[in-house]
């Protein structure tokens, strides 16, 4: 999975994350969910996007190769550093 490689990449081997299944669109708008997969950095998306559009649905991504279905890794390892430096 793309969170552990850039977990261990980081120098964060030790820590544990945990997935969520959400159901339904209303389970979506409830929770501020926006598409599969999201990642959440304590509580927070690092690749939120202004708009804030919540629903169940598969999410995609833009690097510099164009649109994938997973984060980049680069960003994600830019992201896990600075939650890591605020802690």
């Amino acid at each position: 999975m793309i969170l552990r490689k850039a977990l261990d990449d980081v120098g964060l081997p030790e820590v544990q994350f945990s997935t969520r299944v959400v159901a339904d669109q209303a389970e979506a708008e409830a929770v501020g969910f926006a598409g599969s997969p999201t990642i959440l950095i304590d509580g927070c998306d690092p690749f939120a996007a202004s708009t804030g559009t919540a629903g169940l649905a598969c999410r995609l991504y833009r690097d510099d190769a164009g649109l994938s279905g997973t984060p980049p890794l680069a960003p994600l390892r830019q992201a896990l550093k600075r939650a890591a430096e605020h802690r």
